[in-house]
C-alpha cells in the first residue's frame, strides 16, 4: 500500500499529460523512461544515502556562510532596528537575496555561469532528447531566474516555433532562481529544496515533452547564446545589487498582498459557511496530496498548503507549512516541501509573459495564448517530484 498509492498518483500525472497531448505519435518514451529512473535515483541518493547527506549538507553550509556575510551588511544597514530576539522576514529572509545576486552577477561578468549553463544543458540534451536550446534554458532558468534567462537567448526568440517555445517557458516555470534558494533554505529544510531543484529539472521535460511532443531538426539545433551588452565591471555589480533589492521589495509587496489578502478571505469564508477559504480549497487538493503519498489524516492541510502556493506563490506556502509543520509527519512534509519549491503559480505566468514581450512581441502574445496550459504542465511537474519524493522517504 505504501507504493501502490504515489504509483497511482505518477499514473494520474501522465494521464492528466497525456490529455492535453495533441501529437502523441511524436512522444519519445525512451528518453521520459530514463529520465524518470534519473528522477527516481537522484531522489534515493540525495535522501536515502551518506553520499547525499554529505553533498546537500556541503550545499547547506554553502549557503549559510553566505547568509551570514549577506547579513553583516544588513546589520550594517538596520542594526538596531529590531529588539534583541525578534525576527523580521524581510531583514533576515528577503534582504540577503541582494548579496546572493552580487555574486551571481560576479559568476556571470567572468563566464563562469554560462560555461556550466552551456555544458550541463549540452549533457541534457543527450538525455532528455531535446534539443539545445532547451536544455540550456533549464539549467540557465534554474540558475539566473525565469525572466532574466529570456535575455541570454533573445537572439534565437524570433525563429523558434510555438512548441518550442512553450518548452522554454515551462522549464522556467518549474525552476526556482538561484538568487533566492537561500530564503527558501531558512524557511524549509535545505535537503527538499536541493531535491526540488534537481528533480524537476528533469520533470520540466518530461512533462513537457508529453503535453508538447515536437522533433528538432539538427539544422535547427543551434544554441546562441546573447552576451550582454559590455559594462566595467563596478557598472555590473551595482545593477545586480539593484536588481537584488528590486527582487527583494517586489517579494516583501507580494507578500504584503497576498498574506492580508488570504487571511481576509480566509475570515469572509469563516464568517459565512464556517470554514476558512484554505480549509475548502485543501478539500479539493486533498485527493491529490493522498495520491503523492500524504496520509489521509493530513492531506486535507496539506492540500490547503499546495493550493495556496498555487494561487500565491511559494514564499506564501512556505510561511502556511511552517505554521503547521510541528503537527505534520517527516513524511508528509518532506513531500510539500519538495512540492512548494518552483515558480508555478498564476502570478508567473504574467512574470514570464512580461519577460518575453521586453524582447519580442510576438512571441509575448504565444506565451499569452498558452498561458494556463503553462501553469498546468508546471503543476503537473511539482505533483510529479512530490510524487518520487513519497516513494523514496
Amino acid at each position: 500500500m505504501r507504493y501502490l498509492i504515489p504509483f497511482c498518483g505518477l499514473l494520474l500525472v501522465f494521464g492528466l499529460a497525456l490529455i492535453m497531448s495533441k501529437n502523441k505519435k511524436e512522444i519519445k518514451y525512451k528518453n521520459i523512461v530514463m529520465m524518470l529512473i534519473i528522477q527516481f535515483v537522484l531522489a534515493v541518493v540525495l535522501l536515502n544515502t551518506k553520499f547525499g547527506y554529505v553533498l546537500i549538507k556541503g550545499i547547506t553550509n554553502v549557503f549559510d556562510h553566505l547568509l551570514s556575510y549577506a547579513n553583516t551588511g544588513v546589520s550594517f544597514v538596520f542594526g538596531g532596528v529590531l529588539n534583541e530576539g525578534e525576527f523580521s522576514f524581510f531583514l533576515g529572509v528577503l534582504l540577503p537575496i541582494i548579496f546572493i545576486s552580487s555574486l551571481i552577477g560576479i559568476l556571470q561578468y567572468f563566464k563562469i555561469l554560462p560555461f556550466f549553463m552551456k555544458w550541463i544543458g549540452l549533457f541534457l540534451s543527450k538525455v532528455s532528447g531535446m534539443g539545445k536550446l532547451e536544455s540550456y534554458n533549464a539549467v540557465a532558468s534554474a540558475l539566473v531566474g525565469q525572466s532574466e534567462v529570456f535575455i541570454t537567448v533573445k537572439k534565437q526568440l524570433d525563429k523558434i516555433s510555438p512548441q518550442r517555445m512553450y518548452t522554454l517557458c515551462a522549464s522556467a516555470m518549474s525552476t526556482v532562481s538561484m538568487s533566492v534558494v537561500g530564503a527558501y533554505m531558512t524557511m524549509i529544510e535545505p535537503k527538499y529544496v536541493v531535491t526540488a531543484i534537481v528533480l524537476n529539472l528533469f520533470g520540466g521535460f518530461i512533462i513537457a515533452s508529453i503535453i508538447n511532443p515536437y522533433s528538432v531538426e539538427e539544422s535547427e539545433d543551434i544554441l546562441t547564446i546573447e552576451d550582454e551588452h559590455k559594462q566595467t565591471f563596478f557598472q555590473m555589480l551595482g545593477e545586480y545589487i539593484l536588481d537584488g533589492f528590486k527582487v527583494a521589495v517586489i517579494v516583501g509587496a507580494m507578500l504584503i498582498g497576498f498574506v492580508a489578502l488570504m487571511d481576509l478571505i480566509n475570515s469572509l469564508f469563516e464568517m459565512s459557511i464556517g470554514i476558512s477559504f484554505q480549509e475548502l480549497l485543501g478539500y479539493i487538493f486533498a485527493p491529490v496530496a493522498f495520491l503523492m503519498g500524504v496520509p489521509w489524516a493530513e492531506a486535507i492541510t496539506a492540500g490547503g498548503i499546495m493550493a495556496t502556493k498555487l494561487v500565491t506563490n511559494e514564499f506564501v506556502a512556505m510561511a502556511s507549512l511552517g505554521e503547521v509543520a510541528k503537527s505534520m509527519s517527516a513524511h508528509t512534509l518532506g513531500i510539500i516541501s519538495v512540492f512548494v519549491v518552483s515558480f508555478a503559480n498564476f502570478a508567473s505566468i504574467g512574470i514570464i509573459a512580461g519577460a518575453v514581450k521586453g524582447l519580442n512581441e510576438r512571441q509575448a502574445d504565444v506565451v499569452a495564448r498558452f498561458g494556463l496550459k503553462l501553469l498546468y504542465g508546471a503543476t503537473l511537474v511539482s505533483i510529479l517530484t512530490a510524487t518520487i519524493v513519497g516513494m523514496v522517504i
